[in-house]
């Protein structure tokens, strides 16, 4: 047993002084009694009680993993990161948790009884720590007769509430329940359902989904069909509104899914659980796990940064063997939960329903071993190795790693089959769709016949998740999502009555979190000169989540779902100025692109888990980056050094330096203000104040030490660094014809030193007094009035 404060300090040890990771391992994931007591130390102790308990399984089979190689993968969150249900409840006997992240339950009665048993059902699994999906299609559209006093019904949107409420009321830890409702586009209410969030402070408790097929896009795509385009209309003005509802291109998801051969025995998927990520047939439920794609990278951000594919093939396929001992797992903590129930005093009437529900997912868990591998840290893995996300090399390289993940994890299967046995319903013969045809083909000879010969282990493998919190432990960005900001403010809901700093407009409370992303403070920790020579531009430039494309990552999207069995989680975010016929074209193309659903985040449209920093996007201090405007108001300074003529230009936000440009230059200059246009990636023109083009694309001229030079200066003013600093920097630079440059910059950085400013180790040339002063742009020494202007 640990106090509170050791485990606070060694864990924040632990993290490298990163308090939102210790805080959320803490609170989330740490072993406690059942009074509270802390029982692990930090995370090193909970990968060694996982470890134990996926060794213990693994020797109940043949050629048993060594528990050396398992707590090689788990360590330090360095290769396989389970889902978070996981890593709180395996060898955890003081809890009565499922394992499982996702669920999707329902019936098909259009009843009060079946609507209500659903409602009871989706509550008992948010109380055991599981995320819940239902559809809500089956039940009667508004004003259709029925057979009580009410004579019509209210409609299937009119319990939606209902269900929100009960997802709200469901909180333990600081967890709160997760839901998500569907409804099929041919609906007579579907209107109404994706009108159903319009009020932001209704419905909180649910994420929504409209499930098209393919036939519907086809009509908008052809624009035709006066129903279909009136209802894509509303679609696509409450998604650039409120950011709901998403769509589920439900044709895709079944034609693609592996679970859905098996229909007829009960895997017919009818809704996703609350991110998106797994469609799921009712009573049916996924294990998540994820692999840390930035630890294959090795000596990341330099020349010599190569990415270990072996590795990776070696990681997935053991991964998978441990998300196939998560069912297991799990299915000891079903029989525990069933055990707990049936002991309760309550009358058995009462526990009826809980009691068929967690029997009903036992049976599905074990006929069909369904498990949920995916990936984080694609972002930083890519950037590590100098690859842009939204490029297309990105792209290509991204659908590489899932590539390798999918076939990796399918052999694993193959052989587990072998091992220990196929998912009982499997069929071989039965397995016929394009995604299986895909991964088929991809296999070796050996294991495509061990595959016809034996089957498969698992009945579907893979997901990407969100992986927020895992995310948060790794250090790396999440999912396949690009790095939402280099700083920002994440915030954390709080429902267990601990501090907060933050209400919403609901009344949630939260507490907000500034965050600085770890590769990239990595990156900035250890840039060197001569780094830059060799990479001038930030391995992140216009490459986080408000800067790219939205058409290249949909594109992207596309990729890797051609080898993702359930679906993928991923939002597109978009500047607040994008229209809503670019949201409808966004949602056409991932039609296209064979996503299996599309969700975007419209900029300041509604509340965020992440955000960027206020003051940021609010005004310009010199700490954080905010994101480049097309045109910057600028100052223009012709300076003479040694019959040598420079051109400084200053990019200002707000009146402060934003960026340099400095080149030498030949020509006449007879303008001292205007502004720069950017023009395209790395262009950037420079006009007068009255709109005139006076110079086109300014760093055409300039040498590569001056282009690395002034990005770095430039990176610094955006970043954070103070100019008085700058200027000191600047000044330290000897040899290699250098001077000269750092001498202009110098002079003009001085302009901007506010007067008082008070430099840090100089002393007076004249006197050798310390009472030194910027005056007038001019270091001033205060005790005999000695002034060096640089």
């Amino acid at each position: 047993m640990y106090t509170e404060q050791d485990v606070k300090r060694d864990t924040l040890k632990y993290f490298s002084g990163d308090e939102l990771a210790s805080k959320v391992w803490i609170e989330k994931y740490a072993l406690r009694d059942l009074n509270g007591n802390l029982l692990e130390k930090t995370p090193a102790d909970m990968h060694v009680r996982l470890a134990k308990e996926f060794s213990r399984i693994e020797n109940k089979y043949p050629n048993p993993m060594l528990y050396d190689e398992i707590e090689y993968l788990l360590l330090n969150f360095k290769y396989f990161i389970p889902g978070g249900s996981v890593m709180f409840g395996v060898g955890n006997d003081y809890s009565f948790s499922s394992l499982g992240n996702c669920f999707v339950i329902g019936n098909e009665a259009d009843s009060y009884g079946g609507i209500f048993q659903t409602d009871q059902e989706q509550v008992q699994l948010m109380k055991r720590r599981g995320g819940v999906g239902h559809d809500i299609s089956h039940l009667r559209s508004k004003g259709s007769l029925v057979s009580n006093s009410a004579r019509s019904s209210t409609g299937a949107v009119s319990f939606m509430p209902r269900y929100s409420n009960s997802t709200r009321e469901v909180a333990q830890d600081g967890r709160r329940g997760a839901l998500m409702l569907s409804m099929n586009i041919t609906h007579p209410d579907i209107e109404d359902f994706i009108m159903s969030k319009d009020d932001l402070t209704k419905i909180t408790g649910a994420n929504i989904s409209v499930k098209i097929t393919d036939k519907f896009m086809n009509a908008i795509s052809n624009n035709i069909g006066d129903r279909e385009m009136t209802t894509w209309k509303k679609l696509i003005h409450q998604a650039w509104k409120t950011a709901e509802p998403g769509v589920l291109f439900w044709d895709k998801i079944i034609q693609n899914s592996p679970a859905d051969c098996y229909a007829d025995d009960g895997f017919k998927s009818v809704s996703t659980n609350p991110c998106g990520e797994v469609p799921l047939s009712p009573y049916d439920s996924c294990r998540l796990g994820s692999i840390n794609l930035y630890s294959f990278v090795n000596e990341p951000f330099t020349d010599r940064a190569v990415f270990d594919w072996h590795l990776l093939e070696d990681v997935a396929y053991n991964s998978q063997r441990l998300m196939d001992n998560i069912v297991d797992l799990e299915a000891e903590k079903i029989d525990r939960i069933i055990d707990k129930i049936t002991s309760d005093k309550e009358p058995l009437a009462i526990k009826m329903v809980e009691l068929n529900l967690w029997a009903k997912i036992k049976t599905s868990l074990l006929n069909g071993r369904r498990t949920g591998l995916g990936m984080l840290g694609l972002a930083d893995a890519g950037a590590a190795l100098g690859l842009q996300y939204g490029t297309d090399k990105f792209m290509y390289w991204a659908e590489d790693i899932a590539k390798t993940i999918a076939i990796s994890s399918y052999k694993s299967s193959v052989d587990m089959a072998m091992q220990r046995g196929a998912f009982p319903v499997c069929d071989p013969d039965l397995e016929k769709n394009p995604f299986l045809d895909r991964i088929y083909l991809e296999l070796d000879g050996e294991t495509q016949l061990n595959w016809g010969l034996f089957g498969r282990r698992n009945i579907a493998n893979l997901s990407i998740a969100p992986t927020g919190t895992l995310a948060i432990l790794a250090q790396v960005s999440s999912g396949i999502e690009p790095v939402f900001n280099l700083v920002y403010n994440r915030k954390r809901k709080i429902t267990d009555g601990g501090e907060f700093n933050f209400t919403d407009a609901t009344g949630d409370k939260w507490f907000e979190y500034e965050v600085r992303h770890k590769p990239y403070q990595k990156w900035v920790d250890e840039l060197t000169v001569d780094q830059l020579m060799v990479h001038p531009v930030s391995p992140y430039d216009e490459a986080t989540a408000n800067e790219i494309d939205p058409v290249s990552k949909i594109k992207m999207q596309g990729r890797i779902q051609r080898w993702v069995d359930h679906s993928i989680s991923i939002t597109h975010n978009l500047p607040s100025t994008t229209t809503e016929e670019e949201v409808s074209n966004i949602y056409l193309q991932a039609w296209k692109e064979g996503c299996k659903g599309v969700t975007i985040y419209r900029d300041s449209c509604r509340d965020g888990v992440l955000t960027t920093k206020k003051s940021t996007i609010s005004t310009f201090t010199q700490h954080d980056a905010p994101k480049r405007p097309k045109e910057l108001e600028c100052d223009v300074f012709v300076l003479n050094i040694k019959h040598k003529q420079f051109l400084v230009v200053v990019g200002l936000m707000e009146g402060k330096p934003y960026e340099v440009f400095a080149v030498l230059h030949t020509g006449k200059i007879l303008i001292n203000e205007g502004f720069i246009r950017k023009a395209s990636r790395g262009k950037y023109d420079l006009y007068d104040k009255n709109g005139y083009l006076y110079l086109s694309d300014i760093t055409s001229e300039m040498t590569q030490v001056e282009e690395s030079t002034t990005r770095l200066i430039s990176w610094g003013l955006r970043h954070g660094a103070g100019i008085t600093f700058l200027v000191e920097q600047l000044s330290k630079v000897e040899g290699n014809g250098f001077q000269d440059f750092a001498k202009v910059i110098i002079r003009v950085l001085k302009k901007y030193i506010k007067d008082g400013i008070i430099p840090t180790g100089h002393t007076c040339e004249n006197c050798g007094s310390t009472s030194l002063e910027y005056r007038d742009g001019c270091l001033t020494c205060m005790n005999c009035g000695n002034s060096k202007c640089g």
